[in-house]
């Protein structure tokens, strides 16, 4: 017995994208989440990686294929925590990324290590111009965890136009915790409902249709917040969730009460999720909504 629904073909796994980031958009009031990450905040995120994530960075760096000679591209690099370590491994390393405060962290942190073969990018991939805005090709193009992006299909073509030999994406699967809190708190401070950004399962058959068959692997990922008093803490969280008014900044402060950690004088937040990487050589490929078409026309 068939158990696949007749018109599985038919659906465009890409508009499903586009309407999750769309509803994920709206929901958030339509704002740029690169213009949430000012300098302090991008520091602080270099900060948590840095002493809570050395091993993750190690073991993703491990997984890509580096040789000494490779030229890479970094899509959505934030403050650098693959870019740098990743430098220091091969000739040269493009980084794009949307929020200024991301690259000037990641600038500032080039020149305390002196590295010298990184070149920074500022805008988001979309708008990326490969010929006038890149120093390609690359022999490897990397996006970790960064795919908010509206297109991705159209993301993914640019990607390949760019790259000569592999590609490695890596985002979520199922609902992150800090989603989770994001959807308790947007109910709680605005009356709305969080609308949550596409996983891995739509990606997956975004590729598929693309005619891109890529590996896969599962790891776990945990994103910690550390502050040092619970007004950074409701600092922080304000400007992520748009509080302003006094009852709003009750409403977060009796929240993060009840979930953050004490721990040896910090507060902490603990975010555990789950992940996908994705990774395949790039080859010609046949999309197979257009292949779907010519079979059945």
């Amino acid at each position: 017995m068939n158990f696949v629904p007749a018109d599985y073909k038919s659906i465009d796994w890409n508009e499903v994208w586009k309407k999750q980031m769309l509803r994920h958009s709206r929901g958030n009031g339509g704002k740029d989440c690169a213009l949430f990450w000012r300098k302090e905040s991008a520091a602080q995120y270099w900060k948590m990686v840095q002493d809570t994530q050395k091993r993750r960075i190690e073991k993703t760096i491990k997984g890509i294929a580096l040789q000494s000679k490779s030229r890479v591209l970094d899509i959505g690099s934030g403050p650098g925590v693959l870019a740098i370590p990743i430098a220091r491994r091969v000739a040269h390393v493009t980084t794009v990324d949307p929020s200024e405060g991301m690259i000037r962290v990641l600038k500032e942190k080039m020149a305390e290590e002196r590295i010298r073969n990184i070149y920074c990018v500022q805008k988001r991939w979309e708008d990326i111009d490969i010929e006038r805005d890149l120093k390609g090709p690359y022999d490897i193009v990397v996006a970790s965890l960064s795919l908010g992006m509206f297109d991705i299909k159209a993301s993914v073509r640019k990607m390949m136009a760019a790259c000569s030999r592999q590609i490695y994406l890596y985002w979520f699967a199922g609902e992150p915790s800090w989603e989770t809190h994001s959807r308790n708190l947007m109910t709680l401070l605005h009356g709305s409902d969080y609308q949550p950004m596409p996983r891995s399962d739509v990606l997956f058959n975004v590729l598929y249709q693309m005619g891109i068959y890529p590996h896969i692997r599962v790891f776990p990922y945990q994103h910690i917040n550390v502050f040092s008093c619970m007004e950074d803490a409701v600092g922080y969280f304000s400007r992520r969730y748009g509080v302003s008014k006094d009852a709003q900044e009750k409403v977060l402060r009796d929240y993060l009460n009840n979930v953050l950690c004490e721990e040896n004088g910090f507060l902490v937040l603990y975010s555990p999720a789950t992940c996908l990487k994705m990774w395949w050589k790039k080859q010609p490929v046949v999309d197979q909504m257009v292949l779907s078409g010519m079979f059945c026309g």
